[in-house]
C-alpha cells in the first residue's frame, strides 16, 4: 500500500482534481449549447431571408420542354425575383407543369394579361420571366394555370449559320475573277482610259478618235459661220433703226406729214369744222321738217300746197345727205389710217 507523502508543514491546502474537471466539462457543455443556438439561429435568419416563413401562392406554368429549370429558379419580373420555382412535374398529356411560389406581397405585380417567357441564352443559364404590361388589369388569382411562351435563342443558330453561309458564297461568286462585277469594273477601265485619250468624251459617244476630230471641226465651222450671220444681223438691225428712226427715217416723214404744217391733220381739222356747219344746216332743215309738219297738222283741208312744200323739203333733206356723205368720203380718203390706206417702205 502506497502512501500519499503529507504536504509540506506551512503550505496551503489545493482545490480537489474532480472540481476542476468538472468546470471544464461544464464550460464545454455551454460551448457546444452556444454552437448549436448559434447554428439554428443562423438556419432560421436564412430560411426567413430567404422567404420560407412568408406567405405565398401557387401559379403553375405549363411548357412543353423544362430543360434548364430545375427546383429554386427564380420567376423574375423587371429583373427582381418574385417568386421560386418548387416543383417540377411532368402531366398526363406530356406537357411539363412548373409549379411556382409567389409571395403574396409580390402577387401584385402579376395580372390576367401577364406573359411569362422560358429564355434560354447562348451565355448564361434558363430563367423565367413575367410581363405584365397592363397593370390596372385584375390580379392573377391562386393557382392560376399559364402557358409558357420560349425565347431560345439557340434555336435560331443554325438558321444564322446557314445565312452566313449564303453571304459567303455569294461574296465568293461576286469576287471571283470571271464575275460579272469584274467584268464590269474591266470595262469602267477601258472607259476611262478611253475618257483621258485624244478623243475624250466625243470619241466614246462617237466610237472613233477621227470621227470626233470631224465633228469638232464641222462645229468650229459652224460657230464661225454664226458669228458671221450675227455680225450681219447686227448690221442690218443698225440700217433699220436708221431708216425708220432716223431723222429722214419712215417714221419722221410719217410724222411730218401727219402733224406737221399742212399735214394730213390740218385737213382732218378743216373736213371736221365743214362737217360741223353742214351738220348745223341738217339741223336748221329738221326744223323747218318739224315746222312744216305743224303746219301739215293745222292746215288740214289745203293738202296740195302741203304736199308741194313737203317735196321741196324732200329735195333739200336729200341735197344734204348726199353732201354729208360727199364730206365723209373725202374725210376718208384724207385719213391716214384709214383701213385702204398702205404705207410702204423705201
Amino acid at each position: 500500500m502506497i502512501e500519499t507523502p503529507a504536504p509540506p508543514p506551512g503550505d496551503s491546502a489545493s482545490p480537489a482534481p474532480d472540481a476542476a474537471v468538472s468546470g471544464l466539462e461544464f464550460k464545454a457543455r455551454l460551448l457546444v449549447a452556444f454552437m448549436v443556438l448559434l447554428l439554428a439561429g443562423s438556419v432560421l435568419f436564412l430560411l426567413f431571408a430567404r422567404g420560407a416563413f412568408d406567405r405565398t401562392q401557387e401559379l403553375v406554368l405549363i411548357a412543353d420542354d423544362s430543360e434548364g429549370v430545375s427546383v429554386g429558379t427564380d420567376l423574375s419580373f423587371s429583373g427582381f425575383p418574385i417568386g421560386r420555382v418548387r416543383r417540377i412535374a411532368l402531366a398526363d398529356d406530356g406537357s411539363v407543369r412548373i409549379i411556382v411560389d409567389v409571395p403574396v406581397a409580390d402577387a401584385r405585380w402579376l395580372r390576367e394579361s401577364s406573359v411569362f417567357v422560358l429564355t434560354r441564352s447562348l451565355v448564361g443559364g434558363t430563367s423565367l420571366r413575367a410581363y405584365s404590361g397592363v397593370l390596372d388589369d385584375p390580379p392573377l388569382p391562386p393557382g392560376a394555370e399559364r402557358q409558357v411562351l420560349f425565347g431560345d435563342a439557340t434555336a435560331e443558330i443554325p438558321q444564322l449559320v446557314a445565312s452566313v453561309r449564303s453571304l459567303l458564297a455569294n461574296l465568293t461568286a461576286i469576287t471571283a475573277s470571271d464575275s460579272a462585277l469584274a467584268q464590269s469594273l474591266a470595262e469602267v477601265r477601258t472607259l476611262t482610259q478611253r475618257l483621258n485619250g485624244p478623243g475624250g468624251a466625243l470619241g466614246v459617244a462617237l466610237g472613233d478618235a477621227e470621227q470626233a476630230q470631224k465633228l469638232v471641226g464641222r462645229l468650229d465651222g459652224a460657230l464661225a459661220r454664226s458669228d458671221a450671220l450675227l455680225a450681219r444681223l447686227d448690221g442690218t438691225v443698225a440700217r433699220a433703226d436708221q431708216q425708220l428712226l432716223g431723222p429722214d427715217g419712215v417714221l419722221g416723214r410719217a410724222d411730218r406729214q401727219i402733224l406737221g404744217p399742212g399735214g394730213v391733220l390740218s385737213d382732218v381739222k378743216g373736213s371736221v369744222a365743214e362737217l360741223q356747219g353742214l351738220l348745223a344746216d341738217t339741223r336748221a332743215s329738221l326744223q323747218k321738217v318739224n315746222g312744216v309738219l305743224d303746219e301739215a297738222q293745222g292746215i288740214a283741208g289745203n293738202v296740195r300746197s302741203a304736199t308741194v312744200d313737203l317735196d321741196q323739203l324732200r329735195g333739200e333733206v336729200d341735197a344734204s345727205l348726199r353732201r354729208v356723205d360727199q364730206l365723209i368720203g373725202d374725210v376718208n380718203r384724207r385719213w391716214p389710217f384709214a383701213r385702204d390706206t398702205e404705207l410702204k417702205l423705201p
